[in-house]
């Protein structure tokens, strides 16, 4: 690539990474303004007088704390289950000849062209019924939580496993038959290791959709504010006499960083995840 080529696509990828930038500096500035800068008909990119005094208004919801841990447990309980069964079922898919093999894979290509709003009232009605069965994914509960968003992060992460799996040798796994492993030791010892890239890759998406979740929250948790997760924290800052765009600012910072904390753990393992990914 010649210098002037060169120096296009480096100031095209700089302006894109500022315009995509920018809204969180807003969010974080808003945070930090004092309420009278951010109600200003004359919104400044900066502030001369920054304050804590939106965070104080947020950390002192009676019931911030508790929606938060809500929120870590519902998004490592998907993580968690959703790596371990997408990881089984990637393997089964991929390892195994089986009737209707290829009909499992479209379909878990057609359940990610779905939109997530058009089941909400079907999944409304499903925990409902369900909850008289197991009360423990009933409506109000936690598990009215888990349950969806596992169903919606598996069909993405097995189909992306796939590759993964695939790309290790299936001669590897001959060997260690040879040399007296088993098929759970191989599966555990052997071919786990190989795609973890790739179960990180899986788990930052399942991660993010789960923690910054609002419509099923907003939809199954109808009573039981007790189970609410983080982003029902927003819809106390929104009032009648005016929203308190600050302690919204501040709530949305304070939601993020969880998201860039996990970001920054597993970045490496990230960008060879990703990588992966388009192997077959």
């Amino acid at each position: 690539m010649t210098r002037p080529r060169r120096f296009a696509a480096e100031a095209v990828a700089l302006l894109t990474a500022a315009v995509v930038a920018f809204p969180l500096y807003w969010m974080v500035l808003s945070a930090f303004k004092p309420e009278g800068e951010v109600q200003s008909d004359r919104p400044r990119p900066w502030t001369l007088h920054p304050t804590l005094d939106a965070f104080r208004r947020v950390f002192g919801q009676q019931d911030f704390g508790r929606y938060f841990l809500n929120s870590l447990l519902v998004a490592a309980v998907v993580v968690l289950a959703s790596a371990i069964v997408a990881f089984l079922a990637a393997t089964a898919v991929t390892r195994f000849r089986f009737r209707f093999r290829t009909t499992l894979l479209v379909m878990f290509l057609v359940a990610q062209i779905v939109p997530v709003e058009a089941l909400a009232i079907p999944l409304f009605f499903l925990m409902r019924d369900a909850g008289e069965v197991v009360p423990a994914i009933g409506l109000n509960t936690l598990g009215s939580l888990i349950l969806p968003h596992l169903a919606f992060s598996l069909p993405f992460a097995v189909w992306m496993l796939r590759g993964f799996v695939k790309a290790v040798p299936e001669a590897l796994e001959e060997a260690a038959y040879l040399d007296g492993a088993s098929r759970t030791r191989f599966l555990w010892q052997i071919l786990f290791p190989l795609v973890f890239p790739g179960l990180v890759a899986t788990s930052v998406f399942s991660f993010i959709s789960t923690w910054n979740d609002f419509l099923f929250a907003r939809s199954f948790i109808v009573s039981a504010t007790e189970n609410s997760t983080l982003p029902m924290a927003l819809l106390v800052f929104f009032k009648d006499e005016g929203n308190d765009w600050g302690g919204i600012m501040a709530a949305s910072t304070v939601m993020t960083l969880p998201v860039l904390l996990f970001f920054v753990l597993v970045q490496r393992r990230l960008v060879s995840g990703l990588g992966g990914a388009v192997k077959d």
